[in-house]
């Protein structure tokens, strides 16, 4: 088994760290698994093969958002103001 160093910056080694633990495993096995899912991942997309895949494609997103559609922008802009500036 080879060894591999990583060069990280300490808030994110705590973040993996953290959630590694909350999911029962040591950071080395954790960040084999989340390599192991992008690899994984990354073979499974396969690039869109015609306009009607991709209409596919966001009629099926439009089914995962929940039970109402997206607002518009100036919609969400009123139900969502930002900070106001002094």
């Amino acid at each position: 088994m080879a060894r591999v160093q990583l060069v990280i910056p300490d808030e994110d080694r705590d973040r993996y760290l953290h959630q590694a633990r909350k999911e029962g495993m040591t950071l080395s096995a954790w960040l084999r698994a989340a390599a192991r899912e992008r690899l994984q991942m990354r073979r499974s997309a396969k690039p869109f093969q015609s306009p009607e895949e991709l209409e596919e494609f966001f009629r099926a997103c439009d089914r995962l958002e929940g039970p109402e559609p997206e607002p518009d922008w100036d919609e969400h802009l009123d139900r969502n103001p930002g900070p106001t500036t002094p």
